[in-house]
């Protein structure tokens, strides 16, 4: 017998992570342990995502291969553990703290040794041992955490920002330490006494200042799942014993009965079983107008309560609710990885030690061959700056410019902050692979039924026979299906209220399945049916018969009615297509899409639908099993497909595609099995959700850009290329500046997504 193996996700707080070598250290010491099949760091977000085996490793034994590779894991419970969030508010403080200390004592350092420059400045500030005392703390207290990552990194043969930190800042403090303690040395073999306190300090110092930058700016780009569990109620009216409790949220069970007033939000999911109001789901779906709701109707919990007074039968709660599945939803998609970061990644393993190589080979080239270059320059005359002085300032410049942070940045950012948007537009988008994929496409395949119309039949034609007045005969129809379940049914009774007719008692009602009903209304005997149905009942359609004809051919579906055994008229009822679907395809045939609508129905009432909204391609009759076989079809001829449905019989289709795009109103597993859900019956959500891929995956390369071009035009400049030629050599204060400014950039470019707007407006 064959066993399949239990795979398990786990989302970890990792602290640690600085930079794009750090999430290539963990991703590459997890991913060759036995058990362990997928791994996901996300520097944006600081959370590792496993996927693993339970049966061949536990959770414990991958939090210590996280802590041997030189990182702190922290345990995640559905995303809204309160420890972790204190955790990262005390490391915030934390930060502050050091920074301020930081800043503080480094303005004395740099004031101390700017004296030659300014006469004004105290003598005691500029002593080399005032100037080491006032380093000491902030080269190891509060650089302490670049030396930790560095021993890590060291003791897995890794290397990552911390080493490139590392490296620049002690060069610089141990040349200052070796001239404050054997100044004598230096003098005797005609080296200018120079210490450089103030280089360590205050590139120890704007790096934690970049830190504490990038700190509030991640903040920020995670504003999204912080609003969503703000949304979510702290407490419930609920009635229990005849008694109204106020009780926390957490102790509502299903089954519960929930009283909401207006102003509330709605605590839980459930169905209204007394009263009546209209919702604002703008939060939950994006859509803007409130909707109405009913005995009998479902509602959202997080939702609010605008005017009624209701009570509701809790369905769903705790992390059972929409909101909660949202949440976990965005939160994954935020902790995944885009395929084109796969990039940054590669070359974040090979970027550093590179780096390193690089600043030895300059600071090399310059101890060696700078006499030739510095003689008579003005940085020799003015500063009396020696070949070992300007290799040690190139090797600490090329250090601290090229750290890769703005490289890890670059891509997570903007998956975070878009499908955050996305979110918030009533689209959930489940991770970068498919944010990515989505604006690729070049094939979109729309189910008819749910999707392109509203999925239920509305009343569209009453056609009274020669004597016969059209209200008595809809409202004889609607006092026939009063009783009936039927769509159909529902549909007639709904025009003839909104026309206030008022219904017949009805004294007798029978069903006769596939065909129609019988029933007995005022006296009267009804009949409402197919054509077979009247053929039995041996009652003569006539002239009928063409209409009937022509609005099938409409896409209607026609019934008969028959009174006391005399035909009265036909009613014609129709799935109507929505009201922006014309419009939303024309744009879509205007991103150069080819857009196929798929249906079951057959081909004339497809095609009248299809002309209808300018829809050239139609896959009609096609069985719900089917359905996934023409998706892989257009596939194998080289297209990239989407798929749009809502149905359970849509989820195979979803799944086939390459990118399942479900709608929110439909059946669950049609949304558990695609790749982006809009939250509401809107199809305008297909074009938002397009542009805001291709929005994003701008950003992502505009990032990349950024980062690339930054190292690539300032290292050679860091290793003094530019000296000889134009007199520019890149201080490493300035580098240090240079860098954390690198890494705001990124995040303030993926920031700007926030601002994405539609154009929904002119439908």
């Amino acid at each position: 017998m064959v066993y399949s193996m239990r795979i398990k996700t786990k989302n970890l707080l990792v602290r640690g992570m600085t930079c794009a070598s750090c999430v290539n250290a963990i991703e590459k010491s997890l991913i060759k342990i036995e058990g362990i099949s997928e791994v996901n760091a996300n520097l944006a977000t600081e959370k590792v995502t496993v996927e693993f085996s339970p049966d061949l490793i536990s959770i414990n034994d991958i939090e210590k291969v996280i802590k041997k590779t030189g990182y702190e894991p922290l345990p995640i419970n559905e995303g809204l553990d309160k420890d972790v969030k204190e955790s990262k508010l005390r490391e915030f403080k934390d930060l502050k703290v050091k920074l301020t200390i930081s800043a503080g004592l480094s303005a004395l350092i740099l004031l101390g040794s700017l004296s030659n420059w300014l006469p004004s400045v105290p003598t005691f500030l500029s002593n080399p041992y005032f100037l080491l005392t006032l380093t000491i703390p902030v080269q190891f207290w509060v650089g302490a955490r670049f030396y930790l990552g560095f021993f890590s990194a060291l003791r897995n043969f890794n290397v990552d920002m911390n080493t490139l930190i590392v490296l620049g800042t002690t060069s610089a403090f141990i040349y200052s330490l070796a001239g404050t303690l054997f100044p004598y040395f230096f003098l005797s073999r005609g080296i200018p006494l120079e210490v450089y306190y103030d280089t360590a300090a205050v590139i120890i110092t704007l790096m934690i200042l970049g830190k504490y930058l990038e700190f509030k700016a991640k903040k920020e780009t995670l504003d999204t799942i912080r609003c969503l569990i703000d949304l979510q109620p702290k407490t419930a009216r609920i009635l229990r014993n005849n008694q109204e409790l106020e009780l926390p949220i957490e102790n509502v069970m299903p089954g519960d009965l929930v009283v909401v007033r207006p102003g509330e939000k709605i605590p839980v999911d459930g169905k209204i079983v007394e009263g009546y109001s209209i919702i604002d789901e703008a939060m939950i779906t994006g859509e803007s107008n409130p909707v109405e709701k009913h005995e009998g109707d479902h509602v959202i919990g997080a939702t609010i309560n605008k005017t009624g007074f209701f009570k509701l039968e809790a369905k769903k709660v705790g992390k059972n609710t929409i909101l909660a599945k949202i949440i976990n939803l965005v939160e994954e998609a935020q902790g995944s990885k885009a395929p084109i970061q796969r990039l940054a990644d590669k070359i974040a393993s090979i970027f550093v030690p590179a780096v390193i190589v690089i600043a030895l080979i300059a600071a090399a080239f310059w101890y060696y061959n700078g006499s030739n270059v510095l003689s008579g320059s003005l940085l020799n005359k003015y500063l009396q700056v020696t070949p070992l002085v300007f290799a040690m300032n190139t090797f600490i410049a090329v250090l601290i410019i090229a750290c890769p942070c703005a490289l890890g940045l670059a891509t997570p950012t903007a998956v975070v902050v878009g499908t955050g948007k996305g979110a918030q537009s009533g689209i959930l988008i489940r991770g970068g692979e498919s944010l990515e994929l989505l604006h690729k496409i070049n094939t979109l395949i729309l189910d008819k039924t749910g999707t392109l119309t509203k999925g239920e039949p509305t009343l569209t034609n009453v056609i009274p026979e020669k004597n016969w007045d059209e209200k008595e005969i809809l409202q004889l129809a609607a006092s026939s299906e009063f009783a009936s379940e039927h769509p159909i049914g529902k549909a007639i009774i709904e025009r003839s209220l909104k026309n206030k007719l008022d219904l017949i008692p009805v004294e007798k009602f029978r069903a006769i399945p596939g065909r129609g009903i019988e029933s007995k209304v005022g006296g009267k005997e009804v009949l409402i049916g197919t054509r077979i149905m009247f053929s039995d009942f041996k009652i003569k359609v006539g002239s009928m018969e063409k209409i009937m004809n022509d609005l099938e051919c409409q896409g209607k579906t026609s019934m008969l009615i028959a009174v006391n055994g005399k035909l009265a008229g036909i009613i014609a009822v129709a799935d109507t297509l929505k009201n922006n679907s014309k419009e939303v395809v024309e744009e879509l045939n205007k991103l150069g899409l080819e857009v196929i609508m798929i249906t079951g129905d057959n081909e004339k009432t497809a095609n009248t639908i299809a002309n209808q909204i300018k829809i050239n391609r139609v896959l009609s009759e096609v069985l719900p099993k089917d359905k996934a076989i023409e998706i892989k079809k257009l596939q194998e001829k080289g297209k990239i497909v989407a798929m749009v449905g809502d149905g359970i019989n849509d989820a195979p289709a979803l799944a086939q595609a390459d990118i399942g795009i479900s709608m929110g109103t439909g059946a669950d597993i049609a949304k558990e099995t695609s790749d982006v859900v809009l939250m509401n019956s809107d199809i305008y959500g297909i074009l938002t959700s397009i542009e805001l891929s291709k929005r994003t995956m701008l950003t992502i390369k505009q990032n990349l850009f950024l980062a690339f071009f930054y190292n690539i035009t300032l290292i050679p400049i860091a290793a003094g290329i530019a000296y000889p030629l134009f007199g520019i050599l890149l201080n490493p204060m300035l580098a240090a500046l240079a860098m954390t400014f690198s890494s705001i950039t990124v995040i303030s470019n993926s920031l700007r997504l926030k601002k994405f707007k539609t154009t929904k407006s002119k439908f």
